[in-house]
């Protein structure tokens, strides 16, 4: 059971990370109005790429995890480990 809800988070975190630096809620964060610098940063594409790329990587990892998890309870003789 724990396992699933790491799987659901990597898939939550993930889809967040690949959104969220494309919409228009990142353009009108508080901190970045603030700091310049800051803004300057943020709104870079490459920056943005980077943390969308972050995201793919966690959702890749919630895909490998459910895979595992799934490949586990379907093989003979196997024993899931349900810490």
């Amino acid at each position: 059971m724990r396992r699933l809800l790491y799987i659901a988070f990597f898939f939550e975190v993930g889809f967040v990370l690949v959104v969220t630096p494309w919409s228009g809620f990142w353009d009108r964060n508080y901190f970045l109005q603030e700091a310049s610098l800051l803004q300057a940063i943020l709104t870079n594409d490459f920056v943005r790429g980077g943390i969308s790329g972050l995201g793919l990587v966690n959702i890749f990892a919630g895909f490998s995890g459910l895979v595992a998890q799934i490949m586990a309870r379907t093989s003979p003789g196997s024993i899931v480990d349900e810490r």
